[in-house]
């Protein structure tokens, strides 16, 4: 995935701003009721999140790679089940699941990168 090194404050806090934003939980809760659009309607919070993030950043600054890759890839399963209200059977759920799960590897990988470059390595392995 590369690297990161804020070249300002105002990039530290963006990219602080990320880490925080990918850390909340994107799988489903106790409260999931049984749908996709239920389950991925987190996403649209990381998207918001993402484009708050996106419009206090310069536009060259590399956080904004980071969060672009975000929004590309937490786009893809959001656009294809948000509007799925139907409960899910085994083989959706699977693919629900897949989804979900790419996303959550995704995160995983910026928040490394994010922790690396931004000296708070040592709350990732929290």
């Amino acid at each position: 995935m590369g690297s990161w090194v804020p070249r300002d404050e105002t990039e530290s806090a963006a990219g602080w701003r990320l880490w925080l934003a990918l850390s909340t939980r994107v799988w489903p809760d106790g409260e999931w009721d049984g749908t996709p659009a239920s389950a991925v309607a987190r996403l649209q919070e990381v998207v918001r999140a993402c484009n708050a993030i996106r419009s206090a950043c310069p536009a060259d600054a590399p956080v904004s790679r980071l969060v672009d890759s975000v929004v590309f890839v937490v786009s893809l399963p959001l656009e294809l089940w948000r509007d799925d209200r139907e409960p899910v059977d085994a083989d959706r759920a699977a693919l629900l699941h897949g989804d979900l799960a790419g996303v959550v590897e995704h995160a995983a990988g910026v928040r490394a990168v994010l922790a690396s470059g931004g000296g708070w390595a040592e709350l990732e392995s929290r």
